[in-house]
């Protein structure tokens, strides 16, 4: 790949991104949109909750609106370390030591 095709893989799409906006530049939240604590459990029940978000149309993911950035964070911390990733994938153990 040359230099200037490099370039325009790379620029092209930062362009395009430029000129995407934002929905409501004042987003308000309600005092009692989900936030922390509700974005840690949504995190947790990850798993579950998008099986049955296949099947039943009233089931959802994430909580929206929520009260934003702690939401998310909350979300993070369920999925991460309490939900999904928090399993041991596998263990590897040592049997034979290959001599050479």
């Amino acid at each position: 790949m040359t230099r200037s095709a490099r370039l325009l893989a790379f620029a092209l799409p930062g362009l395009l991104g430029a000129c995407a906006r934002q929905a409501a530049s004042g987003v308000s939240h309600a005092a009692d949109a989900p936030g922390f604590l509700f974005g840690l459990w949504h995190g947790f029940i990850f798993p579950v909750a998008w099986v049955l978000s296949l099947v039943m149309p009233d089931v959802a993911v994430y909580a929206v609106p929520n009260n934003g950035g702690w939401y998310d964070f909350g979300f993070f911390v369920g999925v991460v370390f309490l939900g999904v990733g928090a399993r041991k994938t596998r263990t590897v153990y040592v049997t034979r030591r290959v001599r050479g």
